[in-house]
């Protein structure tokens, strides 16, 4: 198949108030491919308005999509081939003269947002005089600083002209850093970029009745005029949000910054010469290509996963959690609200059952309270799973997931007596998060069955799981386990049972290289600062108290004792930490934040040392890279791409540095150390 052309097709039609020009973006396809633009779909704009403005007495222009589509924007394909300065700033020029000539002409333009609307595709409307929304529109978005970019078709000029700087700001600068939310159709109209919004069955309808009423006087838009009084104050908010997020290390945001507070002191024509600047500048960067490539990746590769059987997945009428406590009931809430099916919790004890379903109502009645879940059906969902001490009440259960300790015992113990009551065909899946499930099915009677199903914490926002093939793990399970993961609105990946894995194996050879600086007398802060500075979503020693120092050795004992003390060397420190049961390295928030006394007096150093923040990040990116080449050689996966998603979806890396591989490859680690890339073109 060719390459697809979004085009616009004018319609000029005699309204009862005058000519109306119809404008309509397609490409041909049906909702899954949306429109989007590119030099070719500009020019098609420019030569729809020629045939517009020809027409004589056209007294209204309506600009819409196709179905369920306004349009996504700028065609994200071209980016990785634009490699000047030039190059990116001409796109800019092209976009801004097509669009100006909307601005420019003698009547008034509604922009109609039937549909999405992201970057260029939200851009586009705010040169018609007027938008109308539909309430059905999602997603509306400027997700460009989430890519490497700054909304650069008059985003930044003409968003905060229309809404002012505290929402403009929100749109384009707090959202994408918020894991890219995106907003709907009535929030739309609510922050001001939508003049009416209308039920989606009558929406094109309503939008000519809008336009034609404009033209006949009888409808008038009253907008409150924009306060700028408080415009230093809302730049400095969100660039302490920017440091917060990226730590200095991206640069699309802080353009952004300069770009929204500047528009207030430039005309139009200027501040659309800074955004033609910007895009010049961060088109051609390694953080945008590398952006690129993550969102590539999230978009195809996470929805198309390697290694599912060609089978047909089992069906799930009813899931068993094996457990009770603040994981397992995590996972129970995700069942119930995707899956939809009776979700049954056992425990040892019933105060522990009592716990774990108290945690679910609760959960389910602050989604009520924030308008996300109506009651009616947070009543059916709580109604939906049930807590017992008793195996026989999994006897009709399709899938049972355990989520007890990370002991080998527990967990075969658990899963013999899971077998001993539920059908024959009933998968059973272990969240283990480092242990190896050929050894956890070593003792069942059908070990064909078991699959490893490890997510990550918090469930609600990581949205990885790891699957994991035991050695007699079978197709049909494998499927299902695919299928699951899927209709839980996750990321699935494909992983080899090897020990930890593949994020925590990651996660845990950079822990190890953090104590063994720490050890050597480097301080808690100037490890975490050095490679905070990289971009990481989290410090090392901030993630090691959200993970908690017992789970952390657990798994580190786990890799040593595969993998030898040269790779993973134990630490005596963190050990004591978990004997002590510390729950974290840092007490208190900042700009007070300061080492627990307690840890300090638990650790034992070795060394005086300082380290300067490049000889930090040296050493653990190069243990790093040798890491991971070595579990590519040992088949944890077999793919670089699949590490890259792993850990974008699963531990936060953010988008800018493009996965790990390719940002190892690009700071020149992998030829330094390996002498090769991990990432071929």
């Amino acid at each position: 198949m060719g390459k697809l052309i979004t085009r616009f097709y004018p319609q000029v039609y005699q309204s009862r108030v005058g000519k109306i020009a119809l404008l309509t973006m397609d490409n041909g396809e049906d909702y899954k491919k949306p429109n989007t633009f590119d030099e070719e779909a500009l020019t098609s704009l420019n030569q729809a308005l020629d045939v517009i403005v020809r027409e004589p007495e056209v007294k209204g222009l309506l600009l819409t999509g196709k179905p369920y589509i306004f349009a996504a924007g700028a065609d994200l394909t071209e980016i990785p081939y634009i490699n000047t300065f030039e190059q990116g700033r001409d796109i800019g020029r092209f976009g801004h003269a097509t669009f100006k000539r909307i601005m420019g002409l003698p009547f008034s333009s509604v922009a109609a947002i039937n549909g999405a609307a992201l970057g260029g595709g939200l851009e586009i409307t705010l040169y018609c005089t007027y938008r109308t929304v539909s309430k059905g529109a999602f997603p509306i978005a400027f997700p460009e600083c989430f890519l490497g970019l700054v909304p650069g078709w008059g985003g930044c000029t003409l968003t905060p002209r229309l809404v002012g700087p505290e929402k403009a700001l929100e749109l384009i600068i707090f959202n994408p850093l918020n894991q890219n939310r995106m907003i709907n159709g009535p929030r739309a109209f609510e922050m001001g970029l939508a003049d009416r919004l209308f039920d989606t069955a009558e929406f094109l309808d309503d939008s000519l009745r809008f336009l034609e009423a404009i033209i006949a006087g009888t409808e008038k838009v009253e907008r409150a005029p924009v306060d700028t009084s408080g415009l230093k104050q809302l730049v400095g908010k969100a660039k302490a949000f920017v440091d917060s997020r990226v730590h200095g290390a991206a640069i699309a945001p802080y353009r952004a910054l300069e770009l929204v507070e500047g528009t207030f002191t430039w005309d139009v024509d200027r501040s659309f010469v800074e955004e033609d600047r910007a895009l010049g500048d961060l088109i051609k960067s390694r953080q945008c290509k590398a952006s690129i490539y993550s969102f590539d990746l999230t978009q195809r590769r996470a929805k198309r996963p390697a290694g599912v059987p060609d089978v047909s997945p089992q069906k799930v009428s009813k899931v068993g959690l094996i457990g009770a406590g603040l994981m397992a009931s995590q996972l129970a809430l995700l069942f119930l609200q995707r899956l939809g099916v009776p979700v049954v919790m056992k425990d040892i004890k019933q105060e522990f059952v009592d716990k774990g379903l108290g945690y679910i109502r609760a959960e389910l009645g602050k989604q009520v309270e924030k308008g996300k879940l109506l009651e009616p059906k947070a009543r059916y969902l709580g109604s939906l799973v049930r807590g017992t001490l008793n195996w026989a009440d999994f006897a009709d259960c399709d899938f049972v997931i355990e989520a007890v300790f990370e002991e080998m015992a527990v967990k075969q113990q658990v899963f013999a007596e899971a077998e001993g009551v539920v059908p024959e065909t009933c998968i059973l899946a272990s969240n283990t998060s480092s242990l190896s499930l050929t050894e956890m099915a070593s003792r069942l009677r059908h070990p064909e069955r078991v699959v490893g199903f490890h997510f990550f914490n918090p469930v609600a926002v990581l949205p990885l799981v790891e699957i994991i093939r035991g050695e007699k793990t079978n197709a049909p399970t494998l499927s299902t386990a695919f299928s699951i993961a899927r209709t839980l609105n996750k990321t699935a990946i494909l992983v080899k049972d090897a020990p930890a894995f593949l994020v925590n194996r990651i996660l845990t050879k950079m822990m190890v290289d953090c104590l063994e600086l720490v050890d050597e007398g480097a301080d808690f802060q100037a490890v975490d600062d050095a490679l905070l500075g990289l971009g990481l979503p989290m410090a090392p020693f901030d993630l090691l108290g959200l993970v908690g120092p017992a789970v952390a050795f657990h798994v580190l004992e786990t890799l040593n004792h595969a993998f030898g003390p040269q790779r993973f060397p134990m630490s005596a420190n963190l050990q004591r930490l978990a004997q002590a049961k510390k729950a974290a390295i840092y007490i208190g928030e900042a700009p007070d934040r300061r080492v627990d006394p307690e840890v300090k007096s638990l650790w034992q150093k070795r060394g005086e040392r300082e380290f300067r923040r490049e000889e930090i990040v040296e050493r653990v990116l190069t243990n790093l890279t040798k890491e991971i080449d070595l579990v590519l050689q040992e088949g944890v996966v077999t793919d670089t791409r699949d590490i890259d998603l792993a850990m974008i979806m699963g531990a936060g890396w953010p988008f800018f540095m493009g996965g790990i591989t390719m940002y190892l490859d690009m700071a020149g680690y992998t030829p330094k150390v390996l002498q090769k890339v991990f990432f071929t073109f």
